[in-house]
């Protein structure tokens, strides 16, 4: 049996560093570009502009780039930056506009510059966003292979921010498909996959893939579904499923129960992860999005519009849970949690 934390990566204690860091930071301005209170511990920060905030989100691919190197492929990783971050953006509700990026590289080759070139173009348009400057530097005392990473400018409304504050029991939760793993959960994916197993980046997986097509498939970018829904109905909240995995709800609205009990099959590569890594299943959903990248809360008679603008947009949508005040789990009465029921069981995620 395998976990996130064998694979080197401490969530727990993520979370702490965080917090550690967070704790020395207490200055702040005070005048009319002041940063949104509200928005502390969300997806994206914000700054107040007259009637506007403007949002900033800085992400890159985390260990995806191994794999990257290990193929030899680098034209889908700048997607999946650009889609951490303007996902991101939207899980507020705001309208990504702008990109600067970050590339490092321990030695500079053209070929290579080419394919991330033509993967951030590719992520540019997709999620309707332009490039407006960046970095790069080679830093071989510093960096092994390639590492990317970007900061996205987005804009909203102060009046049409998205907190989660509205979000209520008995709203319905609707799941947006993922395109695949994303770009969370790589370390424990490779551990299980290149370690475990001994796969190498060819190995072609039971449902005809290969590991590398697998893995290097690029996250899914969900802005111009999101961003048509919320003109067309009231969203309540809205959570990028990333790392923690459906604990990303608890973003949101803390008093309430998100209760996910009508979860599709997930793909095929989260199935082959658990059985060669006998992974457990609350392992499984605190690391992976095990198939739902996004997660729109509406109100219930406004859950099947939803699944019809994603499906205009060719991305697969289902209600896939709801908000309830509580749920009682082997007998206990259970609140302030994602409860997530798969394969006959009630998984607690705090």
């Amino acid at each position: 049996m395998v976990t996130y934390r064998d694979a080197g990566v401490d969530i727990s204690k993520e979370e702490r560093i965080i917090r550690a860091l967070l704790s020395q930071i207490t200055f702040k301005r005070t005048d009319s570009f002041k940063p949104c209170e509200e928005l502390i511990g969300h997806y994206a920060g914000a700054v107040e502009f007259g009637d506007y905030y403007l949002v900033l989100c800085t992400d890159g691919v985390g260990s995806k780039m191994v794999v990257a190197r290990m193929a030899n492929r680098y034209d889908t990783v700048p997607i999946d930056m650009i889609a951490m971050n303007v996902n991101d953006a939207i899980s507020i509700g705001a309208e990504p506009v702008a990109l600067v990026d970050y590339i490092a590289f321990e030695d500079m080759e053209e070929e290579i510059a080419r394919q991330i070139g033509k993967g951030l173009n590719e992520g540019l348009k997709e999620a309707n966003i332009s490039l407006i400057g960046g970095e790069t530097a080679t830093l071989p005392d510093i960096v092994k292979g390639i590492d990317i990473a970007g900061t996205v400018l987005a804009v909203v409304r102060r009046d049409k921010l998205i907190t989660g504050r509205d979000v209520g029991e008995g709203d319905v939760i609707v799941g947006l498909r993922s395109s695949g793993i994303h770009s969370n959960g790589l370390s424990l994916a490779r551990k299980v996959f290149f370690e475990i197993a001994g796969m190498d980046i060819h190995h072609k997986l039971p449902h005809g893939k290969t590991l590398g097509e697998e893995l290097l498939t690029p996250t899914r970018i969900y802005v111009r579904p999101v961003l048509e829904m919320i003109k067309e109905v009231k969203v309540k909240g809205l959570a990028h499923i990333t790392g923690g995995g459906f604990r990303n709800l608890r973003r949101l609205k803390r008093d309430v129960v998100y209760l996910i009990d009508n979860l599709p099959e997930p793909h095929p590569i989260f199935r082959e992860i658990q059985r060669i890594g006998k992974v457990p299943d609350e392992e499984m959903f605190r690391t992976f999005n095990m198939g739902i990248g996004f997660c729109v809360i509406v109100d219930k008679r406004d859950s099947e519009r939803v699944v019809e603008i994603a499906e205009k947009y060719n991305i697969p949508a289902y209600p896939i849970g709801r908000v309830v005040k509580e749920v009682e789990v082997e007998g206990k009465k259970v609140r302030d949690k994602v409860v997530v029921k798969y394969r006959g069981k009630s998984i607690v995620l705090e």
